[in-house]
């Protein structure tokens, strides 16, 4: 099996350009050494919310190129080659020096910065899902070792920052588990997500179940209801459902 890198759609809504966080420059070495993957610290917060915030805040210098969340890979700042070539973003301080160390020059300059957003009604299975296959989509593109050359914020600036890990362990992931599943998608092993194989008598259990968290306001998107009842749903979307019952008993 190869990789496929068409797996997923990725969106592209670039934001202003504002030195605070757009502020247009290439990277130093034309396309991205390495990438360095975050979590948004910012529960409940999907990609178009985060693409709305950036694209008009003046106060402080922060950004990211791309925000991914259950629906969508949302890049807000350039990442590719061309006439889209890969511009900074200020997703490290500048004053850590384990960046320096590893890749010889500065995160900001010569990385690329990636966001997962999580909690909240963010489907993190399918979340998840899009930020291990673009991450190996940038390794696919860029030919790059996902054990090298991804790096979680956490480890350059281990002093102030716990993620992606932050985000990870919240849903029983580890940052190893992450890189271990870059690379199975890079490979062309990624699970596969199945829909459920039920009797009548249980979808109709699972219809009747989705409809009472909907009526209870424990999650509020109905598309969790369509659905159930046209018998799409997956394995992965089941085990999300019970971690959210589970979770707000």
């Amino acid at each position: 099996m190869a990789f496929n890198p068409n797996k997923y759609k990725i969106e592209r809504k670039y934001i202003a350009k504002r030195e605070n966080t757009r502020p247009g420059t290439k990277l130093v070495s034309g396309t991205p050494k390495f990438f360095v993957a975050h979590d948004t610290g910012n529960p409940g917060a999907g990609a178009d919310n985060h693409y709305n915030y950036f694209n008009t805040m003046t106060d402080r210098s922060a950004s990211a190129h791309t925000f991914i969340d259950d629906k969508k890979i949302l890049e807000i700042i350039p990442t590719g080659t061309g006439s889209d070539a890969a511009e900074k973003a200020w997703h490290v301080i500048y004053n850590v020096t384990t960046d320096n160390q590893r890749f010889g020059d500065d995160a900001n300059d010569i990385a690329i910065g990636t966001e997962l957003c999580f909690g909240g009604n963010i489907n993190f299975n399918e979340a998840y899902a899009r930020f291990v296959w673009y991450h190996a989509f940038l390794c696919h593109k860029f030919g790059k070792d996902p054990e090298k050359y991804i790096v979680g914020h956490e480890h350059l600036d281990p002093g102030r920052k716990t993620d992606p890990s932050n985000a990870l362990k919240r849903y029983g992931k580890t940052y190893d588990q992450f890189i271990a599943d870059v690379k199975k998608e890079l490979a062309g092993e990624g699970e596969e997500d199945n829909v459920l194989k039920l009797t009548d008598y249980q979808w109709g259990v699972v219809v009747s179940n989705v409809q009472n968290l909907l009526d209870a306001k424990v999650i509020n998107d109905k598309s969790w209801l369509t659905k159930a009842k046209d018998r799409s749903l997956t394995v992965s979307e089941l085990t999300w459902l019970t971690f959210v019952v589970t979770t707000r008993k």
